[in-house]
């Protein structure tokens, strides 16, 4: 068993429109979790949002790490955890995702593997509540995620090269909680016969970059229409990403953080536009063009 592990997982950007807590991407910006094997049990955290995350037994890694040993019927061992953010928190790229992933995968390794990739799935979607956001965290590329009566099934979504993602990240949070209590307990048939369609044609225009499609795929009425109301400036930010060449503009996650997605060519000015946007609403955000990250979880044993 190691005495050190190191545990790389990517953020998240979730729902894509109409695929609302079934389909999630994994993007380039990542959280880094460092496990040793200590005495005594410390969280330390570095990162320009360290003071927002706990450094008690209440953090959300070191209860995915307990977790995982209760799982195993085994005592919880003293470590000393070091977490180095680059996913910005609550802002709809799957911070906790990570963090989830991180703590099973970090603990997993430490025990010496007792447990497969799929029994460590598995108890991050019962810990996160949803798959969408922890699933590609730890497949990575593009996850539609489905469960029946006695698995889940996860089918790779593939993702053309030339449909870039750029995100704008405003410098206010939403908490996840709050977006899912302003969302309807019913929606209208036709709401869902709309989501159904735009959800197949987003898939065939992941795949084949068809801008058309694209633009017509990238909607829904089922989550989006009540969440925008909770982001000030929404409107004009979509107004702007579409001027400057976006295919269309969706809520990344429970949001507030913005997605866009455009061709290569354009991506730069599509996130700047964003971002302009926002401070005509005094919104101070934050742009950045991404790609979808091949890899998912990543470990690295020793120091």
């Amino acid at each position: 068993m190691p005495d050190s592990v190191t545990v790389t997982v990517p953020a998240t950007t979730a729902n894509l429109g109409a695929g609302f807590d079934c389909i999630g991407a994994a993007l380039t910006l990542y959280n880094r979790f460092h496990f040793q094997a200590a005495d005594t049990t410390k969280i330390n955290v570095v990162g320009t949002e360290a003071a927002g995350v706990s450094v008690g037994e209440d953090n959300l890694l070191y209860r995915a790490f307990v977790r995982f040993y209760e799982q195993i019927q085994q005592k919880t061992p003293p470590v000393h955890v070091e977490i180095e953010l680059g996913v910005p928190l609550s802002r709809g790229l799957g911070s906790s995702a990570t963090a989830i992933i991180g703590g099973f995968v970090g603990a997993n390794e430490m025990a010496g593997k007792p447990l497969s990739d799929a029994e460590v799935l598995d108890l991050a979607i019962a810990l996160e509540g949803h798959p969408d956001n922890v699933v590609p965290a730890f497949l990575g590329n593009c996850q539609l995620s489905v469960k029946t009566d006695s698995q889940w099934h996860f089918c790779p979504i593939p993702w053309a090269e030339n449909v870039v993602p750029a995100i704008a990240i405003p410098d206010f949070e939403l908490s996840t909680e709050a977006a899912r209590a302003v969302l309807p307990s019913q929606i209208d048939r036709g709401d869902a016969i709309f989501n159904i369609s735009r959800l197949g044609l987003l898939l065939r225009g992941l795949e084949t970059a068809n801008p058309h499609w694209l633009t017509a795929a990238l909607d829904d009425k089922i989550h989006q229409p009540y969440r925008q109301k909770l982001i000030q400036g929404y409107e004009a930010v979509q107004t702007a990403a579409k001027a400057a060449g976006a295919y269309g503009l969706v809520i990344s996650g429970a949001g507030p953080t913005l997605l866009a997605l455009s061709a290569p060519e354009q991506a730069e000015t599509v996130a700047q536009a964003m971002t302009k946007a926002w401070g005509t609403v005094d919104v101070v955000a934050q742009a950045q063009v991404l790609a979808i990250a091949p890899q998912g979880v990543e470990v690295r044993l020793g120091c």
